[in-house]
């Protein structure tokens, strides 16, 4: 049995009128004629509410004995027993007496809405679980009763009950909430202004949240993609480290605070190691992002934090949360080395927040891997000449000194300078050591010349050993280098792998990826014609994807191309990439290779899926031919039969029986094998829409043909501009609906409402769209049956299969999709159902602006269904002004 609606009416305080919004709704209900009960309610003294239930039926509540004392309980037997349409039940955070049948109230109602009845139920916003501890701190009560914020979450609907604290108050002191002995400690106590006006705005926050999350459904059913208020856009860095999930929810609690928004957590890789990251850590808080609605990103960078702020920018982020230095060193925090402190220094006009977090300061400094770069061979080159300046100093200054101390001090030095520059730097500086060494402590001192062959020997020694060093350093930083880039290839190859393993990973999701990695502005896949893509063709090539805001739109139209196989090519755009880039890149080029193998298999999968639909479809179509077609047919041949019969003499009034069943049953057998025919034709995608600017006027009066008279309202405004479709498909679309409406509302009118004026806010695919709403107040569809009511061969409530084959909404649907446009399904406000046909509005859709262009005038008209001729022509259409 399909689960029944749960609405909630909340309040912020104890007397805003939730019970009696509840039972007013109750009376509401009762006078459309549905069957409604008070299963619990209490009018808390109150007059006014007491009065409420008179004129509702009441179920008699359970009296349960606990401790000598009775109470009464709700009979939650006696409602299931009753089992009416609406049940009323009041305190839906109440606590059931021990001895009930459940612990709580809202497990009894738990079990109404599984038995199909709907209920009406009313909570304080103090109540509510999450919120337990701030109404504590606000007015110094603990509440004792609380619900899962998830179990009213869950409701279908939350109506807000509210009232200004001020007039609350003056309320409570006319004895219209408590007694007259409990007023003045009640105004003194709990129902302070600022208790009050605290509560309010919880209440308002919390439903607020609500709202979001409704507003948020319905942008992504309707596929709106624009935004409509200003969103904030948070980036968290991430190290790799443990403290990346103390950042990750210090952002998600401050995205909280404003309407909505997006969080970005970026790592970004140095491609000189990755010696400080976790692999794990990183995994656990890729994970918890996805688990708070953001999105991960890894970037290669060699400046972290410059890489950190060009991916903020590029993604126009408002905010940035980065957490504090790890660096243990006093002299590392002050000198502002941190990646913290220059992204504060460089970020502009983007917001920083440094999070504090339990390794701040407590880590050690990056270990940097040691690349010989520019710098340093220049610090080299610098100190190679001022070093055996210095350390000579320092030995002139020694009271005694021998050869061997000269030689072992310039040695140390020469080291040093190979340790910092490499070879170059260490061969100068053991040269030029070496001559200081000989000029001022190798006799005869003053002089270059040697007199001794042993301390020629001792020179040498000191110049091949320092060179040895020197050549030993320079070998291990570019191993060093090497092994360091391997391992950030390996760990960012290993990422990929892991998000292209994904089923629901695309071609567009890796050429996104690689926008990150390599920090460029546009990508593009292109393949030769015979290749099997799709796209716009350039040179022989056709684009198969592209992604970025300068995305390549041709094979030579990059920076940086890569040819993936003979009829494969991957072009970035943005920057030059180096050399030591290009084996990550082919290492990219070959997982879209694989990408683009697995799309073709789920081509042939959906293949073969549509052939058994195809399949299933004709078996259907052939049990529809052998048991929904034979009753029209016996009927036509049952009158024709009667009509030949020559002994037989029929009035003329029993002839126009005959004859009028004869074209009843035709039409009848039309409808019925063109609903199959056409549902026949989309099933195997052979529906070839022939598109072209249509006013919806053009084609209404054609698709009502037929339709009972005053059974059908039109409400078109005369300024609706026109859509691309197919005229004679958009007919069968509208009459289609209008059937399936009048067959089932039989009781009540059908309405065909328009977009007023102008372009309509409705949008397709983020693009205008222009919208009619076909409308009845019968008995409407369950939430739950919706999506099968567009399915072949339904028929809501299993009705006789007199009534049809149960096609004409997937006909419907079908052809609606096959112009570019959706069909979907809304709850009338009242009762009955809704459909809503989105087309796109043609290209430079024009407007009416005379009565010689526009059979409707300018202004909302209504049009009464009486006569309509298929041709649709304007004097043919019975108009009424508004």
């Amino acid at each position: 049995m399909a689960r029944a609606t749960l609405r909630i009416f909340l309040g912020a305080a104890p007397g805003v009128g939730k019970t009696y919004a509840m039972l007013e709704e109750a009376h509401r209900l009762s006078g459309r004629g549905e069957d409604v009960v008070v299963a619990f309610a209490m009018d808390h003294g109150r007059g006014d509410t007491r009065a409420l239930m008179d004129g509702l039926e009441v179920i008699p509540p359970h009296t349960i004995t606990y401790r000598d004392t009775s109470f009464q309980e709700m009979d939650v037997d006696a409602v299931l027993a009753r089992k009416p349409r609406t049940a009323v039940v009041d305190e839906y955070a109440h606590s059931n007496i021990p001895g009930s049948r459940n612990p709580k109230r809202w497990q009894d109602v738990e079990e109404l809405l599984d038995a199909g009845i709907n209920v009406l139920s009313t909570v304080n916003v103090q109540h509510l679980a999450s919120l337990g501890d701030v109404v504590t701190a606000i007015t110094d009560v603990r509440q004792a009763e609380t619900v899962p914020d998830d179990v009213v979450r869950r409701a279908d609907q939350i109506h807000l009950v509210d009232i200004s604290p001020e007039l609350l108050r003056q309320r409570l002191g006319d004895g219209k909430i408590y007694s007259a002995d409990k007023i003045d400690a009640a105004l003194s106590n709990y129902f302070r202004l600022g208790n009050l006006t605290a509560l309010r705005e919880l209440a308002l926050l919390w439903l607020a949240d609500r709202v979001d999350e409704g507003l948020a459904k319905y942008r992504s059913e309707q596929g709106i993609e624009a935004s409509w208020p200003a969103r904030e856009r948070i980036v968290i860095g991430l190290t790799g480290g443990p403290e990346g999930e103390v950042l990750i929810r210090r952002a998600a609690r401050i995205l909280k605070r404003v309407n909505g928004g997006d969080l970005l957590a970026v790592h970004v890789r140095a491609a000189d190691g990755v010696a400080s990251e976790s692999p794990q850590a990183l995994e656990a808080q890729r994970l918890l992002v996805r688990d708070l609605g953001g999105s991960y990103h890894t970037v290669a960078g060699e400046d972290p934090a410059k890489a950190l702020l060009d991916f903020a920018r590029s993604v126009n982020a408002t905010q940035i949360v980065v957490g504090i230095s790890r660096r243990r060193t006093l002299v590392g925090r002050l000198t502002g080395r941190g990646i913290g402190n220059r992204v504060v220094r460089d970020s502009g006009d983007i917001d920083v927040h440094m999070v504090s977090h339990p390794l701040g300061g407590r880590g050690v400094d990056r270990t940097k891997q040691r690349d010989l770069g520019r710098t340093r061979v220049t610090l080299g080159f610098a100190l190679a000449v001022v070093l055996p300046i210095v350390l000579q100093l320092l030995l002139a200054a020694s009271p005694s000194h021998n050869i061997a101390t000269a030689v072992l001090v310039q040695l140390t030095g020469s080291v040093a300078v190979a340790l910092l520059g490499g070879l170059w730097p260490a061969l100068l500086g053991a040269l030029w050591s070496s001559l200081l060494v000989n000029f001022y402590s190798i006799p005869p001192e003053g002089t270059l010349t040697i007199s001794d062959p042993e301390n020629i020997l001792a020179l040498l020694v000191f110049v091949g050993v320092s060179v040895a060093v020197a050549a030993v350093v320079d070998v291990s930083a570019r191993r060093s280098k090497e092994a360091a880039r391997a391992r950030a290839e390996a760990t960012t190859l290993g990422d990929l792998t892991r998000g292209a393993s994904s089923a629901e990973d695309t071609v567009e999701g890796l050429l996104k990826q690689a926008l990150d990695v390599f920090q460029m502005r546009g990508a593009a896949l292109f393949r030769t014609a015979g290749a099997g893509s799709t796209g716009g063709t350039a040179g022989g090539w056709r684009l198969v994807a592209r992604a970025g805001e300068a995305a390549p739109f041709s094979p030579d139209g990059g920076d940086n191309t890569e040819q993936i196989d003979a009829g494969t090519r991957l072009v970035l755009s943005g920057r030059i990439l180096p050399a030591s880039d290009r084996r990550l890149l082919s290492a990219f080029g070959a997982h879209l290779s694989a990408q683009l193998e697995r799309r073709q298999l789920a081509v042939s999968r959906r293949e073969v899926m549509r052939l058994a639909e195809s399949n299933t479809m004709r078996t259907s179509i052939l049990r529809a031919v052998s048991h929904d077609l034979r009753t029209p047919l016996a009927g036509i041949k049952l009158a024709v039969g009667g009509l030949r019969q020559r002994d037989v003499h029929y009035t003329p009034e029993e002839e126009q029986e005959l004859l009028a069943t004869i074209e009843e049953c035709s039409d009848r057998l039309d409808v019925l094998v063109g609903n199959l025919l056409d549902m026949s034709r989309i099933t195997s995608d052979s529906v070839n829409a022939l598109i072209r600017p249509v006013r919806w006027y053009e084609v209404i009066p054609a698709a009502l043909h037929g339709v009972p008279q005053g059974r059908v309202r039109v409400d078109l405004p005369g300024n609706m501009p026109e859509i691309d479709a197919d005229a004679g498909m958009l007919e069968r679309v509208i009459a289609n609906i209008v059937e399936n409406a009048i067959k089932y509302a039989r009781d009540s009118d059908v309405v065909l409402v328009g977009a007023a004026g102008g372009f309509s806010s409705s949008t397709l695919n983020g693009k205008p769209a222009g919208e009619l709403r076909i409308i009845d107040h019968g008995q409407g569809v369950p939430a739950e049956s919706v999506v099968r009511m567009f399915q072949p061969f339904q028929r809501l409530n299993d009705v006789p299969s007199t009534t049809g084959v149960g096609l004409g909404l997937a006909v419907a649907k079908g052809f609606t999709e096959a112009m570019g446009g959706t069909l979907t399904a809304e709850e009338t406000p009242g009762g009955g159902l809704t459909m809503v046909i989105r087309l796109p509005l043609s290209t430079g859709a024009t407007f009416p602006h005379d009565s010689a262009q526009a059979p409707l005038e300018a202004q909302s008209v209504l049009l009464e269904r009486r006569h309509m001729p298929p041709s649709g022509s304007p004097d043919d259409v019975s108009r009424e002004a508004r």
